[in-house]
């Protein structure tokens, strides 16, 4: 398997428009950059193609002259800044640009978004098409492969992931050696980089405690005391964790019990293989009493990816009660509540029937291996 062809691929030129900035954010190491060069094949527009970690391009770039911007950029039709984050005040220099060059389409990327949406957002209010790319999706991967190559795949999916590199590697030694890299060489190195982290070793350690409890709820106060911080700093590492694409936080849903559960979060890995790697674990599914954890985390990361590329638009919980009735993804869209229930076996749980009573209108959904293609692609 080569290249596999990503959701926003044909329509990435279409949708850089002249004075807008196309910004497109995402984890590290999966297809930024391969994205845009593929798309910017397809045309024969004049391109300028530089990185901000380039020291030349920065000092252009950070020069905040109009003389020197225009002088560089004007000849060009696109200007492609990959790793932006890297350029102080990007935010501002790229107002600069599409102001005083309105023909220019600017495209920009990064892997930080607690760094660069901070810099970006404020000065480009209004002037920004985001896109959010992830590690390869099973919406993608059944674009270009088939629903057989997927469900012939599927337990390597669910222990070594979809990151683009292990996805194109055959060999068990391999992925495991691409992952282990991702976790320590970019997973991290963007907050201990950018952020004043005084523990690190805290900071692994609480990852490795929320890959234990995919799918169930998560208390501060227990993460707290298992890791002899504070509450405000764990609070702080999870936002960060979530920032940088690491976790998703789902919230707990509730609308009209006293009873529902709404105070505690559950955290998800935007990638199985990344989840594996911070415990370690590569076992197949046979050897491995998870399998119900890695399902869920599974379809709740690929029921994202294709909400965010097809544009359905929900809000996303989990909802439990406290004496254990659940349901584990609550989709609120289109004024409806939509209940999924994953399974990796072939059990059909009915509906609790605190649900049924509550939200009479509601949907109530199993997901297993026999029909989980619809709820993903």
């Amino acid at each position: 398997m080569n290249w596999i062809k990503r959701y926003y691929e044909n329509d990435l030129l279409n949708d850089s428009v002249k004075g807008k900035i196309t910004v497109i954010y995402g984890p590290r190491q999966v297809g930024k950059t391969s994205l845009v060069n593929k798309a910017l094949e397809k045309t024969s527009l004049k391109i300028f193609r530089g990185s901000g970690e380039d020291f030349d391009l920065r000092d252009i770039l950070e020069s905040q002259r109009l003389s020197v911007l225009k002088n560089a950029f004007s000849g060009y039709d696109i200007l492609f800044i990959d790793e932006a984050q890297f350029v102080r005040k990007i935010g501002l220099i790229l107002k600069l640009i599409i102001d005083s060059m309105p023909k220019l389409r600017v495209i920009a990327t990064g892997s930080s978004s607690f760094e660069l949406s901070g810099m970006i957002s404020e000065p480009l209010t209004g002037r920004m098409n985001v896109k959010f790319l992830f590690p390869i999706s099973i919406l993608e991967l059944n674009n270009c492969h088939g629903g057989a190559f997927i469900l012939q795949q599927l337990e390597n999916l669910l222990i070594y992931g979809l990151y683009p590199e292990v996805l194109n590697t055959g060999k068990k030694e391999e992925k495991i050696d691409i992952l282990h890299s991702l976790r320590d060489s970019y997973l991290f190195k963007d907050i201990l980089a950018l952020e004043n982290i005084r523990n690190p070793e805290k900071l692994i350690s609480l990852l490795r405690l929320i890959a234990f409890q995919i799918g169930s709820e998560v208390s501060l106060n227990e993460l707290s005391n298992s890791l002899n911080i504070a509450n405000k700093t764990v609070e702080r590492y999870l936002d960060l964790l979530e920032k940088t694409f690491v976790i998703k936080k789902i919230s707990g849903f509730s609308r009209n019990l006293r009873s529902e559960v709404t105070k505690t979060c559950r955290y998800y890995f935007w990638d199985n293989g990344i989840r594996n790697s911070v415990i370690n674990n590569f076992n197949m599914i046979n050897a491995r009493n998870d399998i119900g954890a890695l399902w869920e985390n599974f379809l709740v990361m690929e029921r994202l990816k294709k909400q965010n590329y097809m544009k359905i638009y929900s809000n996303n919980y989990f909802w439990r009660t406290y004496n254990k009735s659940e349901v584990d993804f609550v989709e609120e869209r289109d004024g409806r509540l939509f209940g999924y229930e994953f399974k990796w076996g072939k059990k059909v749980p009915k509906a609790p029937k605190k649900w049924v009573e509550t939200y009479e209108n509601s949907e109530y959904i199993v997901i297993n291996k026999d029909n989980f293609f619809d709820f993903v692609t």
